[in-house]
């Protein structure tokens, strides 16, 4: 049995979702016993990561480190290319995402709450990820990697794309978007492992972006 530990904001327990929904792996969701970051948690997975993962008495915890496992413990539906230097490539996109992208629409997390939020410092975010996702275009113009398939380095893109819009309107976000996203953006939602994902996500992300508005 495979065991996923989570909660239901976390975008990389969502994108983790994707990568199991993709390759039809079976699991039991579970919120960390004692809450996020609690001592009943690090007893179970010591880092007190979100999320891990318990397969046959083995834990692990890490997005990445589980979706790479996955791919290797459950080889059906491969989301990593065959060559050595394809698998290289796939493995920059999901850096691109987990070191560049996804911290940059991260530190807007503090600006939702519509009392605290400091338009001037939301402006200058918004340049940061117009920053990122113009260096993902340049990523996405020369990439080898075949378009018709979803890879483990789509899968992180697949859930921080959403956010992004969804700051756009609920923090005035101002992002400019290459095309070349975008169209990135349609086709990984063409995915039925994301589009199912994106949907089920979606409550938990407008719950927490109840703050961004004033009440009335």
């Amino acid at each position: 049995m495979l065991t996923i530990y989570s909660v239901p904001v976390a975008a990389y327990c969502a994108k983790l979702r994707i990568v199991m929904r993709h390759k039809s792996i079976a699991f039991d969701e579970r919120p960390p016993p004692g809450g996020y970051g609690s001592d009943e948690y690090r007893a179970i997975v010591p880092s007190g990561n979100l999320p891990a993962m318990i397969h046959d008495g083995f834990t692990l915890s890490d997005s990445e480190a589980i979706a790479e496992y996955l791919e290797e413990a459950f080889p059906d539906t491969p989301m990593l290319p065959e060559s050595v230097q394809h698998r290289a490539k796939a493995r920059e996109f999901s850096r691109s995402h987990d070191t560049r992208l996804e911290p940059a629409v991260r530190a807007l997390y503090p600006h939702v709450d519509y009392r605290t939020r400091d338009g001037a410092v939301v402006a200058r975010l918004g340049a940061g990820v117009s920053k990122q996702l113009a260096a993902l275009a340049l990523l996405l113009e020369n990439t080898p990697l075949d378009p018709g398939r979803l890879w483990i380095g789509d899968c992180g893109f697949a859930v921080t794309f959403p956010w992004i819009k969804a700051f756009e309107d609920a923090v005035s976000l101002p992002v400019e978007w290459p095309d070349t996203v975008l169209e990135y953006e349609a086709r990984l939602n063409g995915f039925e492992a994301v589009a199912v994902e994106v949907a089920a996500y979606r409550p938990a992300m407008d719950d927490y972006l109840q703050k961004a508005y004033p009440p009335g």
